[in-house]
């Protein structure tokens, strides 16, 4: 007669038994309590060269913008990039049901006796002219991204083309005259951007006959910095900046800007309005 084996089970083992007065030295580890806290934000430094009208190197300046680290930058970009496009739809596509489409009251034959499919209505999804099988509705499309990540998005994105970013020199009174876009694509070949290659220009101020002469160039976008956007920065080619647009994203992105310092100014403010009105309302009870 065979002897059975013994039945083993994973809580058989001693390690789960409540007898066991063995030690569990091998689940100590040697850890730190407190493990050192990785930054979310870091600070980059991009030099930019600065060309004259003739496209003459005459010096250069320096991007340095907050950025997300390696590992998230391009989630946050994404997440950027997705809110901008899904808050631009509109969200009024509507098609009509088979109960929504005029028509199709009658019951177009009898249901037997004509060789021929059963049908009750004329304005069946089956048919032309019929209603629409899981169509459109309008619905509101926007979603929600915090002021903070949305910042460090647009951030990241400027300082990751800045491989294909130059500085010019303020080139406004060279239209001064007359709009020509033949003058500006002449300039923009100087610069070393194709016309045939997307590109942005971003300005603190556009003279009207510099938008008069690039708005004919169907690649070129000219932003101001009310303007400026996550796609057309991720979407150029080329990318062309003025000193004062550069003063302006290292004042309004970088690494020492403060957010909160705004929070700040506005409630003092609201504080300056509500201590002059409680001065009036005490004049007037005196009076």
């Amino acid at each position: 007669m065979a002897v059975p084996s013994p039945c083993l089970s994973f809580f058989s083992s001693s390690v789960f038994s409540l007898q066991s007065s063995k030690p569990l030295s091998f689940l100590k580890t040697s850890l730190p309590l407190s493990l050192p806290k990785i930054p979310t934000i870091t600070s980059q430094l991009a030099t930019l060269p600065i060309l004259n009208f003739d496209g003459e190197r005459i010096g250069e300046t320096f991007l340095n913008l907050k950025t997300a680290q390696p590992k998230t930058a391009r989630a946050v970009v994404h997440r950027g990039i997705i809110t901008d496009l899904q808050n631009k739809r509109r969200g009024t596509a509507s098609t009509l049901t088979r109960g929504e489409v005029r028509g199709g009251g009658k019951k177009p034959y009898p249901q037997k006796k004509t060789g021929r499919a059963r049908r009750g209505s004329q304005r069946t999804p089956l048919r032309p002219g019929g209603g629409v099988i899981f169509g459109p509705k309008p619905r509101d499309w926007s979603i929600k991204m915090n002021r903070k990540e949305k910042r460090l998005a647009m951030s990241t994105a400027i300082l990751s083309a800045a491989v294909n970013s130059i500085v010019v020199k303020e080139f406004g009174d060279k239209f001064s005259e007359k709009p020509k876009t033949k003058e500006f694509v002449e300039a923009m070949r100087r610069w070393g951007i194709d016309p045939k290659e997307k590109s942005m220009f971003l300005m603190t101020e556009v003279e009207e006959n510099v938008e008069k002469s690039s708005r004919n160039i169907g690649t070129l976008r000219m932003l101001t910095p009310r303007s400026l956007n996550l796609f057309d920065v991720l979407n150029s080619d080329k990318v062309v900046y003025t000193q004062a647009a550069v003063d302006y994203l290292n004042q309004a992105y970088g690494y020492d800007y403060d957010e909160n310092e705004e929070e700040e100014d506005g409630d003092e403010e609201e504080g300056g309005d509500g201590e002059g009105s409680a001065e009036d309302e005490n004049s007037d009870v005196a009076e």
